[in-house]
């Protein structure tokens, strides 16, 4: 299966979440409610990761809905892929050179580097020299800076899914002033007395719990 086949989503009838999991599983499960129930309640799927609305095609057999989404996702993967910067393609050259004698090169990369003195007299007094201190502090910039980049990617999936689904009930935009000032608990208290389904989806995508179990 194939890692678009394998998106994970979640189906809506109406308020009530019908089917979770992975993307041709949900499809099939719409399928199945569209024919049985023909369709009282309004089917909406969305994408777990970005709290979007997805559209699919759900004309003729379970087997032509399916056909459909292996091309599209064998259309996905056959897009170009992102090619390797400079530094990573320096780097793979350097690591797979043949190595002399000496000191084993490890892909740096030299470059200028130009700071105050005070800032020169701080690295000097650290461990390890300025060059591992700098790459340190690189390195913890930025998986601090992941860490942010997937609190706010959580925040935006929330507010989308929360536009779709929950534009017309109580306290909606108090909700969203919550989400996005980081207040849980506001957010939490403000969403209350919505429909539980939208409820525990709409915080499963800001804070990644709360089991999805239709």
């Amino acid at each position: 299966m194939t890692d678009h086949l394998s998106k994970p989503c979640t189906a809506f009838e109406g308020n009530r979440i019908l089917s979770s999991g992975p993307l041709i599983e949900v499809a099939l499960a719409v399928k199945n409610a569209s024919e049985e129930k023909r369709a009282t309640e309004p089917l909406l799927v969305f994408d777990d990761a970005t709290g979007r609305a997805m559209d699919f095609d759900l004309r003729g057999t379970k087997a032509d809905i399916i056909a459909r989404l292996v091309q599209s996702s064998v259309a996905a993967s056959n897009q170009p892929k992102v090619p390797q910067s400079v530094a990573e393609s320096t780097t793979d050259t350097i690591e797979t050179a043949p190595r002399g004698r000496g000191r084993p090169k490890l892909g740096v990369i030299a470059r200028e580097v130009t700071l105050l003195p005070r800032h020169w007299e701080w690295l000097a007094a650290q461990n390890g020299g300025a060059s591992v201190v700098l790459r340190r502090l690189i390195d913890e910039a930025r998986k601090a800076g992941g860490s942010e980049q997937k609190i706010r990617a959580a925040r935006e999936a929330a507010y989308h899914f929360m536009s779709a689904m929950a534009g017309n009930l109580p306290h909606f935009e108090e909700a969203i002033r919550a989400l996005f000032a980081g207040d849980r608990e506001a957010f939490i208290e403000r969403i209350a007395d919505w429909p539980e389904d939208i409820s525990r989806y709409a915080t499963k995508l800001a804070y990644g719990d709360a089991a999805l179990s239709p």
